[in-house]
């Protein structure tokens, strides 16, 4: 079968189709745009492919010539939503996303929520506050308050919509602490634990010892094991029914942010707002245990 008459195939429907791995949708509109549906695809394929993927995987695996998957990418690269590796000339996602995703950030229900008490912890400890989401192994920023007081010492690369591993950082050993023993296990097979600075945690049986005293007091620390001169304390944000969905925390320079604060201070605080804001999502401290069914 010649290129052109491939060029009119329909993309084969597997036994569970790449376009629901992205979220559920309705039923399939009887004037659905082709080359709309394509390009979902493949942003969901090379989603699923942090490392990249060759033109020849990705056109095999959304069932399309190579050049039509070529073509595609090559626009998708113009406008910023892939990217290409120069040397492996492998495809991954691009930056634009980055930058949709920010705005959409804005309009979550989690980030509004907590708005107002991120602010408020902020201007009471004179440091900056993170909110904070795990993904696919990684934790996502979804906001950042910082006072001035905060900035003008030392600034931190944390930034809204940027990503770090989950176990150098105290936000994300609290949701790493939340996983059970096989997702904690398959995470680390699936992005290691690499060393960030001198403090960072990368024996995997000395970081299941340390989640499970984090579990057990409620909050997490991060002793300079992400950036160096940086602490942090972090706590976990709970659903109505109790589930861990995000984590806050208080981050500052080691010249302010003692061990000593942090262990007289500025732990409770983090608790105390993590479950205020946790109470305004639903969730009731009373009768509530660990173990609930989700």
């Amino acid at each position: 079968m010649d290129e052109a008459t491939r060029e009119t195939t329909p993309i084969r429907q597997t036994s569970t189709p790449v376009h629901q791995t992205s979220g559920t949708r309705g039923s399939k509109p009887s004037n659905l745009v082709q080359a709309i549906e394509r390009v979902s695809f493949i942003l969901d394929i090379l989603a699923q492919s942090p490392q990249g993927i060759s033109v020849r995987q990705l056109s095999r695996k959304v069932n399309l010539p190579k050049g039509t998957a070529h073509r595609l990418l090559s626009s998708l690269a113009y406008f910023g939503y892939v990217r290409q590796n120069p040397e492996t000339k492998d495809y991954s996602l691009g930056f634009k996303l980055v930058e949709l995703g920010h705005r959409l950030l804005n309009q979550l229900d989690l980030r509004n929520e907590a708005k107002a008490f991120l602010v408020d912890l902020a201007g009471r400890t004179k440091e900056t506050v993170h909110l904070v989401i795990l993904d696919q192994g990684e934790i996502v920023y979804l906001d950042r308050v910082e006072t001035e007081e905060s900035s003008s010492v030392l600034r931190m690369v944390s930034k809204v919509g940027s990503r770090n591993p989950a176990h150098s950082t105290a936000v994300g050993k609290v949701l790493l602490a939340q996983l059970s023993e096989k997702e904690l296990e398959t995470l680390i097979k699936m992005k290691g634990l690499p060393k960030r600075t001198e403090n960072t945690i990368t024996d995997p049986v000395q970081l299941k010892e340390h989640l499970k005293s984090i579990d057990a007091q409620g909050y997490a620390v991060d002793d300079e094991e992400n950036e160096g001169g940086i602490r942090c304390v972090a706590a976990p944000i709970r659903n109505e029914v109790g589930r861990v969905v995000a984590a806050i925390s208080i981050s500052g320079p080691t010249i302010r942010m003692t061990r000593d604060i942090i262990e007289k201070k500025l732990n409770k605080e983090a608790m105390e707002t993590a479950l205020r804001i946790s109470q305004k999502l639903g969730f009731q401290e009373v009768g509530y245990c660990k173990g609930t069914p989700d």
